[in-house]
């Protein structure tokens, strides 16, 4: 069984979004955050700020 996605309580900046991301695939918090502030100015269909606030409302916090 895969272990589930939660927003970080340890590697939070705003919401624990990308934290939780990072914690989940083991990566570094920083560059999953570079990543989505680098995905803001790409102009792609469904837009990086939408998905990044749907995730802040659907994944739990993270387990203490």
């Amino acid at each position: 069984m895969t272990p589930r996605l939660y927003r970080s309580r340890r590697h939070r900046m705003i919401t624990g979004v990308c934290g939780g991301l990072a914690e989940r695939y083991d990566w570094d918090p920083s560059a999953v955050r570079l990543i989505f502030a680098l995905l803001m100015f790409v102009p792609i269909p469904t837009h990086i700020a939408l998905v990044y606030i749907v995730m802040w409302i659907v994944l739990p916090e993270a387990p203490e």
